[in-house]
């Protein structure tokens, strides 16, 4: 009955902005960590940002640092990707997942990450 639901993708000219929500059911949300990763076509899936599940501690890659922000609301059981300054590179389909607390170190493994979301896609025009 666990269900990550993403949102907010589309089309978006480069060097615009966006934002993504995943709402999350059938979980005890403050007990997960959360993160984002994208998949681009002909290509792996790869870490973008996450979330710890207490204190609020983030990471992101290398190749989203200073543009994007991930941030969640408990009350709300839902995590946030804030995109700015989009590259044609970011376009990609982008997943959120859950990792259970136990794991709470590894957030940037995706193999670590219990439960997913569908995607939303993002299309950067150049």
């Amino acid at each position: 009955q666990v269900q990550l639901v993403e949102s907010g993708g589309g089309l978006v000219q480069a060097g615009g902005s966006l934002r993504l929500s995943c709402s999350a059911s059938g979980l005890t949300f403050s007990l997960y960590s959360w993160g984002w990763f994208r998949q681009a076509p002909g290509k792996d899936r790869e870490f973008v940002a996450a979330i710890r599940w207490r204190g609020d501690l983030t990471n992101y890659a290398d190749s989203v640092k200073g543009r994007f922000t991930i941030s969640r609301d408990n009350a709300k059981n839902t995590v946030y990707l804030e995109m700015n300054s989009l590259k044609a590179e970011d376009a990609a389909v982008y997943y959120c997942a859950a990792l259970d607390a136990y794991y709470s170190s590894d957030r940037s493994s995706e193999n670590k990450y219990e439960y997913w979301g569908q995607g939303t896609q993002v299309i950067v025009s150049s």
